[in-house]
């Protein structure tokens, strides 16, 4: 069933370490070797090997309209005819610029880069930079990236392949980045009693998603809002994942919360590699050129990422696009929440918007510690049942399933099955 993909692994490892350019595609912790991708159209994947999957990875939730969307495609082809890159100013990164502005009320100004991590670790700079302080808070579990102040007690890959941190993080890097715990509220009082003065910006997913789907407990940001406030201390949101994602504008959007600085990714880049952070302007005025904090980027604001992330963001303005994403979505909980009833599990589902998980623990998760209670021997079994039903999931517990504007009623009954036919056969 997999051996052109088997064999092109084989292959790679001689050339890429690990075969993979990115740890979680590895398959590791599902145990099995990788599957390679030909092609994807809509909701649907095809493998090397010809084998067809309902996708639900949507490369790690950036394909909000689904694989090679026509629209998008268009739009990137008309831009590619017309040059790649420039390295200069382009009128279609002025326009993309102001959209976003227009739909993020926090956002009065935005800086164009390459990806999530760049995103993140440039927003920490700056609010180092600005506060004059040189620690940050982040989550346990939380992932923002592999930047080196990021990579303590981590989401994602991190997660996924067991590493408390990493070696190459120095002790200096480790000693300024403070982990408390997502809704826990008292530890991060702890954390600015403890630091007085001392810290530059708290950052957070505002929903995880790098340890599955975890949503906020009611007033956990309101709370962390107010108290960053009134520590004089910056408020960055990663929503790299969810901007765009749990609704148009975002998780800040959804819970009424303002942050200081935003950071996005995926989405709008419709495919292509992008990142962004954004914020208030006397903040984002301490970027260079006209402030003394310096970031800069070859690729940053390149016109392909430009005009694919405008067109995405412009058709997910349209009338009732988010309306039709919870609908598919609620369908597809349902489906999955009725299984596990009608098999008596009492795994845990989560679910956000368009972004969900399915957590092999019966206890309710609501933090990295819940999360990683989960039988993630027991979600292997699972995940390589789901793929030979021909449903493409992430391999990994931590990681969340998306859906897209593309998936059908025939996709969700499809899966709905298969979730009900793998489950069974776990027992």
């Amino acid at each position: 069933m997999f051996d052109k993909s088997k064999r092109l692994f084989t292959e790679a490892k001689n050339y890429i370490p690990g075969g993979v350019n990115s740890p979680v595609r590895a398959f590791k912790s599902v145990g099995m070797d990788p599957v390679y991708i030909k092609s994807g159209k809509g909701s649907i994947l095809h493998d090397l090997d010809g084998n067809e999957y309902v996708d639900y990875v949507c490369s790690w939730g950036a394909l909000i309209l689904g694989h090679a969307d026509d629209r998008i495609v268009r739009k990137v082809k008309e831009y590619s005819e017309r040059g790649l890159s420039f390295g200069a100013n382009t009128e279609i990164e002025v326009a993309f610029a102001g959209l976003i502005t227009d739909i993020y009320p926090s956002i009065d100004m935005i800086r164009m880069v390459n990806s999530g991590t760049e995103a993140t670790m440039s927003a920490v700079r700056l609010a180092r930079g600005f506060t004059g302080r040189s620690k940050i808070i982040k989550f346990e579990g939380c992932y923002h990236g592999h930047g080196d102040c990021f990579l303590i007690k981590a989401g994602s890959g991190v997660l996924t392949l067991g590493i408390p941190g990493s070696p190459g993080v120095t002790e200096g890097v480790a000693g300024d980045t403070l982990t408390a715990e997502f809704n826990n509220i008292d530890s991060v009082k702890e954390l600015f009693r403890a630091n007085k003065g001392e810290i530059a910006a708290v950052i957070i997913e505002p929903v995880m998603g790098n340890a599955g789907v975890i949503p906020p407990v009611h007033a956990f940001l309101k709370e962390l809002r107010d108290i960053t406030a009134e520590e004089n201390s910056i408020l960055i949101f990663d929503e790299v994942i969810t901007g765009f994602r749990v609704s148009l504008g975002g998780a800040q959007e959804l819970y009424g919360i303002k942050p200081d600085l935003t950071c996005l990714g995926k989405i709008i880049g419709g495919g292509m590699p992008v990142g962004a952070f954004g914020g208030k302007r006397k903040i984002m005025e301490y970027l260079a050129p006209v402030g003394p904090i310096y970031q800069a980027g070859t690729l940053s604001g390149n016109p392909l990422a430009m005009a694919a992330g405008y067109e995405t963001v412009s058709i997910l303005k349209q009338k009732g696009v988010y309306e039709k994403l919870e609908e598919t979505s609620g369908k597809l909980e349902e489906g999955i929440k009725e299984n596990l009833k009608k098999l008596n599990l009492s795994f845990t589902s989560n679910r956000v918007g368009s972004m969900m998980s399915l957590f092999f623990t019966d206890t309710e998760v609501s933090g990295y510690r819940s999360a990683s209670a989960s039988n993630t021997e027991l979600f292997s079994s699972y995940f390589k049942e789901m793929l030979l039903r021909g449903i493409n999931i992430a391999p990994s517990q931590f990681e969340a399933s998306f859906v897209s504007t593309a998936h059908t009623n025939e996709d969700i009954e499809k899966t709905i099955k298969a979730n009900y036919e793998s489950l069974k056969r776990l027992l």
